[in-house]
């Protein structure tokens, strides 16, 4: 699973909003490269919601531990319920323990290094053993994310 597959997925989804900072546009220089996927029918960034999954392709400041400043290694990163978060860790996100994980793993589902706490699951560099838990994750993060905005509109 490349970069490209899980853009040209994301893509895909209705009303999805693929944001990637580049040079010389409004976003900080460290976005640049990165990818934010958010549900988004008439194309703006929404503007009180988060992502509902990333790509990054280089270490942040507060988040070096998946080693993505080593050539050819990215990171997706998926927002899930809690009960998805347990059923694929084994623990509740806001019990995570770091302890003997191996936050540099590549086709390995991990807590997210920074944000586990908050829901959300990573892989680096997902490959044939992770890649269609990726999809399906991606496409149900997708879902939520519209229903969310449907109930949202509701009010």
């Amino acid at each position: 699973m490349t970069i490209d597959d899980i853009l040209e997925l994301v893509r895909l989804l209705p009303g999805s909003l693929v944001l990637s900072p580049e040079p010389g546009g409004a976003y900080p220089r460290i976005a640049w490269g990165d990818h934010f996927f958010h549900y988004a029918p008439d194309g703006q960034v929404p503007q009180r919601t988060q992502p509902y999954a990333t790509i990054v392709t280089k270490d942040y400041p507060d988040d070096c531990a998946s080693r993505l400043d080593v050539d050819g290694r990215w990171r997706v990163n998926v927002r899930v319920p809690r009960e998805r978060f347990a059923e694929l860790l084994g623990r509740q996100p806001r019990t995570v323990d770091f302890d003997g994980v191996d936050l540099a793993a590549v086709d390995t589902v991990l807590p997210h290094p920074v944000y586990a706490h908050a829901g959300l699951v990573s892989v680096v560099n997902p490959g044939k053993r992770t890649e269609e838990l990726v999809a399906g994750l991606l496409r149900d993060a997708h879902h939520r994310a519209m229903a969310a905005a449907s109930r949202r509109a509701a009010t």
